[in-house]
């Protein structure tokens, strides 16, 4: 896919400008109250305790003894993936928030898609949002995520995302960006960031210094942001830059190395060169908060993960992440051996008192300026019966269908297949994809209201069965429903014909010349890649129920198609588009 980071969206040259001068207001500034409140605070803790503030631990689940044994340690924040029933979720963020003598932060990957909440109003993922190109409707989704993420006691949502879609193979991006438009991303994620802030959450930029121009993913290797620096600061530059001038509150640098910047620097550096953001003072301290002017805070992404772990030993990469800039630590498989290589590290001088002093400073400012020194328990985390008339009001589920609905994309349909019906495609067979989440808590993903959708329509739907080749005297119509919403932890996502069909010999059967076929994805937009010739194909970006019904709806003329796709579903291959 040709990727053209030097032109705005109207094509124009946009040549880089300097970074500088994006110095301001602080996202964390304080009244006078505030600012004593933490002096106050900080130096009052003991040594230990401000260690235990840098760390933000995940709580999976809602038993007694999980919350426990996270609040025994007095984290500053804990990441909540709720898995049990509303009043589950809501007794254990009131047991987590009265556990604590210096109010927690509590945060979430609210990314959308089926990264939602059962009790919780399921909302399109960015991708989904990006291709109903109404930065209104935008808006209205990110409050309804806003105000039912306060309801359940969150402070924080670790979005939006604003990658870009340049590398169509990376199985990270996808679905979790606004697209490859540079402007598209921009406009969605200041509608995103200024709604979520006006609701009282604070927002957080991911992931710094940019992704999507990398195949691979950095839960697995470090990957690379290969811009030469022009490019960089045209594009990434441009968006966190703009962000920055906006007031976003956090931003998440991740385990991806910019060697351009690097060797701007020090042009003999070598493997330094490709190190991780998380643990680069030159991009945490020198782009970002020097060049950039950025005042926030800054979360290193998933300690855990691959891109770090292959890096370097525990031991080094504990306080070296704090040290080289980031202000908090995100997550741990063992929490309290990491307490201790932070404090071990502060004893032998690779954590040095400033970067302490400094990084506790910010985060008690961040909660601060969230106002969480003068909230109660009560305030935070509302009764269990006001809580719920919160959550998934008619009218949120209305504007979130909608919202759903208008993103769904007709991409291809060179025979003019739409609209049908049982009239002329009665007998249908469905090739069907399992699908997976890599998030705890994750929605599962079943294709039954889109084939209960048809049936009521008159259809006839079977399945398809690997021993039984359909063909055009027994089947009207073949429907792909395929999409893997984009994942950590996968190489690469893409159309399995021989997992789909039963066999390798069975995959190389093609339906598109002999029968009527539509392929159809309810995750990432370029499947079209590994099936050039398909005569028609829908894009819906998730596999949330509304979403199912609302292809159907589309696909028999209830509705139009109206989504604009964010990324060129072609994948820059001519060939595709016949």
């Amino acid at each position: 896919m040709v990727f053209d980071v030097n032109r705005d969206s109207s094509g124009q040259a946009d040549a880089p400008k300097p970074m500088n001068g994006m110095h301001g207001r602080s996202p964390l500034a304080l009244d006078a109250d505030g600012e004593a409140w933490v002096a106050t605070t900080r130096d009052a803790m003991s040594i230990a305790d401000q260690v235990s503030q840098l760390f933000v631990f995940a709580c999976e689940g809602e038993h007694d003894d999980t919350v426990d044994a996270i609040t025994a340690l007095r984290p500053g924040g804990i990441h909540r993936f709720p898995t049990g029933p509303i009043d589950g979720v809501w007794r254990a963020a009131r047991r987590m928030l009265e556990s604590a003598d210096v109010p927690l932060v509590m945060s979430g990957d609210i990314e959308g898609g089926t990264i939602s909440y059962p009790f919780a109003t399921a909302v399109p993922n960015q991708m989904g949002l990006a291709a109903c190109d109404d930065l209104d409707l935008s808006e209205r989704i990110a409050r309804i995520v806003a105000r039912e993420s306060r309801a359940l006691g969150y402070d924080w949502s670790f979005t939006p995302v604003v990658d870009v879609n340049a590398e169509f193979r990376s199985a990270i991006v996808g679905t979790r960006s606004y697209g490859s438009d540079r402007e598209t991303v921009l406009a969605q994620a200041r509608t995103y960031v200024r709604a979520l802030q006006a609701e009282g959450v604070a927002a957080c930029a991911k992931h710094w210094p940019g992704d999507g121009f990398d195949s691979r993913d950095q839960h697995l290797v470090t990957s690379v942001n290969p811009l030469h620096m022009d490019a960089w600061r045209a594009l990434f530059g441009k968006i966190y830059g703009t962000l920055i001038g906006d007031g976003v509150m956090t931003i998440m640098s991740a385990h991806i190395a910019l060697p351009a910047y690097i060797r701007e620097r020090d042009s003999l550096a070598g493997r330094d060169a490709f190190m991780p953001a998380t643990i680069s003072r030159l991009l945490n301290e020198d782009l970002l908060r020097g060049e950039l002017g950025f005042q926030g805070l800054i979360v290193s992404d998933a300690t855990g993960m691959g891109g770090l772990t292959s890096w370097m030993e525990r031991e080094a990469a504990v306080p070296a992440v704090i040290e080289n800039g980031c202000d908090m630590f995100l997550f741990s498989r063992n929490p309290a051996r990491d307490i201790d290589l932070m404090m071990r590290g502060l004893r032998a001088g690779r954590l040095s008192e400033e970067r302490l002093h400094a990084a506790v400073t910010r985060i008690l400012s961040f909660k601060a300026a969230l106002g969480l020194h003068r909230k109660s328990v009560e305030e935070r985390v509302r009764p269990l019966d006001a809580m719920t008339t919160i959550l998934r009001t008619p009218e949120s589920q209305a504007t979130a269908r909608e919202a759903i609905g208008r993103g769904v994309t007709l991409t291809k349909d060179i025979d003019g297949l739409f609209p049908i019906g049982p009239a002329v495609h009665r007998r249908v067979v469905v090739i069907a994809e399992e699908g997976w989440s890599f998030f705890v808590g994750a929605l599962e993903r079943s294709f039954e209201p889109f084939l209960a959708e048809l049936r009521t329509r008159g259809f006839e739907v079977r399945m398809y069965d690997p021993g039984k080749h359909p063909t055009p005297e027994d089947t009207d119509l073949v429907l792909y429903l395929v999409g893997q919403e984009a994942t950590p932890a996968a190489y690469h996502i893409y159309l399995d014909l021989p997992k789909l069909h039963g066999g390798h010999r069975k995959g190389m059967t093609q339906y598109w010349r002999e029968i009527p076929t539509v392929l159809i994805s309810f995750g990432q937009p370029y499947y079209l890649f590994d099936a050039p010739t398909a005569r028609a194909a829908i894009n819906a970006y998730n596999a949330l129920e509304h979403a199912q019904v609302e292809v159907v709806r589309r696909m028999v003329g209830d509705a139009p198609f109206t989504g604009v796709s964010p990324v060129d579903p072609f994948c820059g291959q001519e060939q595709a588009r016949w």
